[in-house]
C-alpha cells in the first residue's frame, strides 16, 4: 500500500472520531440511566428512613451512584458538568417531585410508615434497583 493511501486512511478515521466528539451532548438531565438511577437511590433512601425496619445499603448505594457517575463520564461528560448536574437545586427539586410521584404510584403514602415498609419489603422481594439498595 502507498503510504498516502495509509495517511488519508488514517485522517479518515481521526476526523470520523472527532466529528463524533464534537456533536452536541444532551444536557445530563435528559440522560434516562443517570436520571432514574438517582431517583432509584432517592426513593431508597426515602424508604430507609422513614421505615425502621429497613435499613439502607450505603456501601452498595455508594457504589451504584459511582456507578452512574462513570456512566456519564463515559458519556463524554466532565467532572464539572456532572457536579453541576448534581448540585442544581431545580434539578434536585424535579427529582425529588419525579421519586415522590413514583413512591405514591408505589402505594407509599407520606407519613404511613407502613406503606414504606411494606413497599420496601415488597421491592427488596423482587431484587428491584430499589430493593437491592435496601435490607
Amino acid at each position: 500500500m502507498s503510504r498516502l493511501f495509509i495517511v488519508s486512511i488514517v485522517s479518515m478515521i481521526s476526523l470520523v472520531a472527532l466529528s463524533g466528539s464534537l456533536q452536541a451532548k444532551p444536557e445530563l438531565r435528559e440522560v434516562a440511566h443517570v436520571r432514574n438511577g438517582i431517583i432509584t437511590v432517592g426513593i431508597a433512601y426515602e424508604i430507609s428512613q422513614k421505615c425502621g425496619s429497613i435499613s439502607p445499603r450505603y456501601i452498595r448505594g455508594l457504589n451504584f451512584l459511582e456507578g452512574l457517575k462513570g456512566h456519564a463520564r463515559n458519556l463524554g461528560y466532565t467532572n464539572r458538568e456532572i457536579d453541576d448536574y448534581i448540585n442544581d437545586s431545580n434539578e434536585k427539586n424535579r427529582l425529588e417531585a419525579l421519586g415522590r410521584s413514583m413512591m405514591a404510584d408505589m402505594g407509599i403514602v407520606e407519613g404511613e410508615e407502613a406503606t414504606y415498609c411494606a413497599v420496601g419489603r415488597a421491592e427488596i422481594e423482587a431484587g428491584s434497583g430499589i430493593g437491592r439498595l435496601l435490607r
